[in-house]
């Protein structure tokens, strides 16, 4: 199922193209869709599903990831949530505007906690390295002294 998501995924940009050419309006067997703030369907499509995609292929990339750092894909997942609660919400006169400042008191922390594991795990790898290094030469020094 999620293979099939990812692989679909290129054509939910172009789905704006199902809509009608200029109407503000779209009758649907799911219900109506207005154009909001957009001045047509298409274009409100096109930012909606845009930014969906976003949502749900960062998500995706974050639940998936095993990596340490997977946390600083929350950064970009948080700026593409404001950007779709903007598109949602066309009472907003501006989209992409401000929401990087909206967000920032969710970034800032994240980046914070990202500095402090990667100073950390620099840390421990060094003093893993230097362990790691006396540890090869001990065994290169016993394998030495056997084979004399």
């Amino acid at each position: 199922m999620l293979t099939i998501f990812l692989v679909t995924t290129p054509f939910l940009f172009y789905f704006y193209k199902f809509a009608p050419k200029g109407e503000e309006e779209w009758k649907t067997i799911f219900g109506t869709i207005t154009s909001g703030g957009f001045d047509n369907i298409q274009i409100y499509l096109h930012a909606l599903v845009t930014k969906l995609t976003f949502v749900l292929l960062t998500g995706i990339w974050f639940l998936t990831s095993k990596n340490w750092w997977r946390y600083a894909i929350l950064i970009p997942f948080t700026m593409f949530l404001f950007q779709l609660s903007g598109v949602i919400n066309f009472k907003i006169s501006y989209i992409d505007e401000f929401d990087f400042w909206y967000s920032l008191p969710i970034i800032i922390p994240i980046l914070v906690l990202l500095i402090y594991v990667s100073y950390i795990a620099r840390k421990k790898s060094i003093n893993n390295e230097d362990e790691l290094k006396k540890e090869v030469d001990d065994e290169i020094k016993k394998l030495l002294s056997d084979d004399l």
